[in-house]
């Protein structure tokens, strides 16, 4: 098993599929042979092995076994390679279908029929194409197949088109490619088209630096310059490489990668990052969910990064307090900003960040002193609070309305949320076209303009989960939560910190692809207008119209009306 942890002797049973397939049994020189094939693997843990190398027995000895569950296929159903069993073959002829040439049991075709397996299981478990993590898994597995479907002569796109073979062999078992069937197809069609442009891009490049080599190594540089800059993947290249009996300079590639990755670092570098060196063991109890006031005791003082007994007027660093009402950045939201202040001393806290459980107060003292076991009055901005407690409440709209209008696999990458605005990036697949904007800005506006009233409950997470609840990206639950629903079932999502409903108009500001595969909406409050709306409101905001072209907006207390 692993150098330390549960283990134990292990056994394999092989099969024999006869003198007629090539190979000798294991240990011997044509083990690589395809004749004794390992169907079985047994190990019995009987120990826990040690750092020290040391043996232990195991109080409860046990079996951990495991069999390939194509391989027994194979020999149940009397063939000789998983690729002949009956699911293949199904497979394997839609495949060809799909390419357009005969089933003659080639490399590229066997490529194709196992990848469209993994390729819709990944997206049926809610996985989209990305540069990274298992997007980017999914993305390269994707174009492999469209380059093995090239290959054998695919014209156009070819890959979506086996997917309803898959639902037929194994919807019945898998339930979820059947009923995600179509948002299958669709995927991997946009995927094979955005593939088929970068493909033609990448290769006209490809063949410029190839007419120009010298030797039979392509060089670090054009590898990664086709990677960077035109989106080839690595392995597309290695491929073609190999294919010209050319190898790829995988060291020089790795340097040209290392060189971009700390241009990166040096660019985003602004200075010496404090925070990273405030330690602090006590936890900080947040009071604001009884409102924007209250008062502490500090904890512990820090100027630039390092702990201080105490700070001068002037001075800028960070308070540490017992309690507070302040909110500290977390789940995309920004901090809150406010003042603390006793006798004759005022700290103006410009944000607040967290470390570990420790609220870490960042500002500056405009007048007096402040000493470590002095007590203050905390005060948060109650009115920046609570516009970024609408947007906040908006991001959980926003969220429930995209996965109505794009689909279930939407998911949160990343949100910015302030009094101003807010920023949402999701996952999808392609552009978000003009009527599906018009249809998010409706179905937000639809449930602000309800002013349902926004429940509050605590349960345990799974239950949380089980009832629909969405997570925020980034944020870390503890087993108890508190969930927090809108317009009754239309949007539940988990949360640390109250928010409330949002009696604000949206309208998307921007849209825009993000270099990592995702999609970015910025939104903005107010009266709803669209980018032509914008524009209209702009013209007659200069002729002294407010509402230019549209009918009276509905006025409510508090309601900000026109574009900001």
């Amino acid at each position: 098993m692993g150098d330390t942890g549960p283990c134990g002797p292990c056994t394999e049973i092989f099969f024999d599929h006869g003198e007629h397939i090539w190979g000798g049994p294991p240990g011997s020189p044509e083990e690589d042979g395809d004749r004794y094939i390992e169907i079985w693997n047994n190990v019995f843990m009987q120990f826990n092995r040690t750092a020290d190398g040391v043996l232990h027995p195991l109080p409860a000895p046990s079996v951990d076994t495991g069999m390939g569950l194509e391989r027994i296929s194979a020999v149940l159903q009397h063939v000789n390679s998983n690729y002949e069993i009956d699911l293949f073959q199904n497979l394997l002829a839609a495949s060809a279908k799909a390419i357009g040439c005969a089933n003659e049991g080639q490399a590229s075709l066997k490529v194709v029929a196992d990848h469209i397996r993994s390729c819709s299981f990944l997206i049926a478990d809610g996985v989209t194409p990305s540069n990274e993590g298992r997007g980017y898994v999914l993305r390269r597995i994707v174009r492999r197949a469209c380059r093995h479907g090239n290959k054998l002569g695919a014209k156009g796109s070819f890959f979506y088109q086996i997917v309803a073979a898959l639902v037929a062999e194994m919807g019945e078992a898998f339930p979820e490619l059947k009923q995600q069937q179509a948002h299958i197809e669709r995927v991997l069609k946009t995927e094979e088209e955005q593939f088929a442009k970068t493909l033609e891009q990448g290769l006209k490049i490809l063949e410029q630096d190839l007419a120009g080599l010298q030797g039979s190594v392509i060089p670090g540089d054009v590898v990664f310059k086709l990677y960077d800059t035109y989106g080839f993947p690595v392995d597309l290249t290695a491929d073609i490489a190999r294919e010209r009996e050319l190898s790829v300079d995988e060291e020089g590639f790795e340097r040209e990668m290392e060189a971009q990755r700390e241009r990166a670092r040096s660019a985003s570098a602004f200075g010496m990052d404090y925070n990273a060196l405030v330690k602090v063991d006590a936890d900080t109890r947040f009071l604001g969910y009884e409102g924007t006031s209250g008062s502490g005791k500090i904890i512990a003082l820090f100027k630039a990064g390092s702990a201080v007994d105490s700070l001068a007027e002037g001075e800028e660093g960070v308070v540490v307090l017992d309690q507070t009402p302040f909110y500290a950045e977390s789940g995309g939201q920004v901090g809150d900003c406010g003042y603390l202040e006793s006798a004759g001393v005022r700290f103006d806290v410009r944000d607040t960040t967290k470390a570990g459980g420790a609220f870490l107060h960042h500002g500056v003292v405009v007048k007096g002193g402040l000493s470590v076991g002095a007590s203050v009055k905390a005060e948060a901005e109650a009115g920046v609070r609570q516009a970024t407690a609408l947007n906040h409440s908006a991001t959980h709209l926003l969220h429930a309305a995209l996965r109505q209008v794009l689909g279930d696999h939407v998911q949160q990458k990343g949100s910015l949320v302030d009094s101003q605005r807010l920023r949402f990036d999701f996952s999808h697949f392609e552009a978000i076209k003009p009527e599906q904007i018009k249809q998010l800005e409706d179905i937000v506006n639809a449930e602000i303009r309800k002013n349902s009233e926004v429940q509050t409950e605590e349960t345990d997470i799974e239950t949380a989960k089980a009832k629909g609840a969405m997570a925020l990206f980034g944020e870390k639950y503890g087993d108890q939560v508190r969930v927090l629903s809108m317009g009754g079932d239309f949007c539940r999502a988990l949360r640390r910190y109250p928010r409330i409903a949002n009696r604000r108009h949206r309208s998307v500001q921007d849209h825009q692809r993000r270099w990592r595969g995702r999609w970015r909406a910025s939104y903005r409050s107010g009266h709803w207008c669209s980018r032509a709306g914008l524009a209209q409101w702009r013209r007659g905001a200069a002729q002294g119209s407010r509402f230019p072209g549209q009918g009276q907006p509905r006025q409510r207390a508090g309601q900000a009306l026109g574009p900001d």
